[in-house]
């Protein structure tokens, strides 16, 4: 089940000689209950491109969204990205599950807190 997810977040920084992974403002983790070293599903909403990495905790407050290693040949800064992460979930629980979503504005600030229903 999809668990937690940013919509709509820029790419603020796309460093290819970084270790890999995903750097990602920590307010923006903690909203969608994402943890570091958790592996995340991403989309570059402007050419298409899917791949897999996991979550660094970037700086408080800085808007942070960057691109490491791989991943950065997959995005240029100011791109939109989804950022997803997805959990099992006991049959009896499915109906009642609930992710955590976030809209992003342009500063990768919280917009909206998303209410997700089946």
């Amino acid at each position: 089940m999809l668990k937690s997810k940013i919509h709509g977040a820029r790419v603020t920084q796309a460093d290819l000689n970084y270790m890999g992974s995903i750097t990602i403002d920590r307010d923006l983790l903690e909203a969608v209950d994402l943890v570091p070293n958790e592996k995340v599903l991403i989309v570059n909403l402007e050419n298409g491109a899917r791949f897999e990495t996991y979550a660094f905790e970037g700086k408080r407050g800085s808007g942070i969204i960057g691109m490491n290693g791989g991943t950065a040949r997959h995005c240029q800064v100011g791109d939109r990205v989804l950022i997803m992460a997805f959990a099992e979930v006991e049959n009896d629980e499915v109906r009642g599950f609930k992710p955590q979503v976030v809209f992003t504005d342009e500063k990768n600030r919280i917009a909206a807190l998303a209410d997700v229903a089946h």
